[in-house]
């Protein structure tokens, strides 16, 4: 867990998958109030007071979670004075801090782009995916595969992040890919000057014929 303080009011804790693993908590946790976000949360303001001096008596804070699909969440946490009324002093007194008002957006990548090295690396994805008996069915409304300097990049369009298999995919794709940054940019230039190598149904298509 890496914690930076932005600004007096505002601080950014980047947490990997695995340390939220550990804990038992996925970010579906964060989208709703309850004991196991809570006492992470708690965790991350004891560790934020102690390590940045950012202190939370008496303040309303806003949160907000991200996540980029390469097995990184990334919270940031604002903080405004608040007024006191009936409803400040229920969450954890032992910290003195205020009922934590929290509001989790989910602003992860929809159309995600992942490049392999090379087709044989793709193969071995769709292979890892197959073995380990992961439907890809739902997953995306579209999934291409393209070629282009090079390498192959999937491109995944607007991803279902209801799909029952959501963790699982993506952390086996990013042992064998790794995410583009700036996805919405590079897309139109894979789609200008990229070859297609499998336009619908890649990772399907690859398991189908390569596996």
């Amino acid at each position: 867990m890496k914690i930076e303080k932005l600004t007096e009011n505002k601080i950014r804790i980047v947490v990997n998958l695995q340390e939220l693993s550990n804990r038992n908590i996925d970010l579906n946790d964060f989208m709703i109030s309850n004991i196991t976000s809570q006492k992470f949360f708690l965790e991350i303001l004891n560790k934020a007071e102690k390590e940045v001096g950012f202190k939370t008596n008496n303040c309303k804070l806003l949160i907000e979670a991200f996540s980029s699909l390469d097995d990184f969440y990334v919270f940031t946490i604002t903080k405004f004075k608040a007024q006191k009324n009936k409803h400040t002093y229920k969450f954890n007194k032992a910290l003195n801090t205020n009922y934590i008002s929290a509001k989790t957006t989910k602003k992860i990548i929809k159309n995600p782009i992942y490049k392999f090295a090379s087709f044989e690396e793709f193969c071995s994805f769709c292979e890892a995916i197959y073995k380990a008996n992961i439907s890809v069915y739902g997953i995306s409304k579209k999934v291409s595969l393209y070629l282009y300097d090079n390498n192959y990049y999937l491109i995944f369009s607007d991803l279902n992040f209801s799909y029952n298999s959501f963790k699982r995919l993506f952390s086996t794709l990013s042992e064998f890919g790794c995410l583009v940054h700036d996805c919405n940019k590079f897309e139109s230039k894979l789609i200008e000057y990229g070859k297609p190598i499998i336009k619908q149904n890649a990772i399907k298509t690859g398991i189908k014929y390569f596996v």
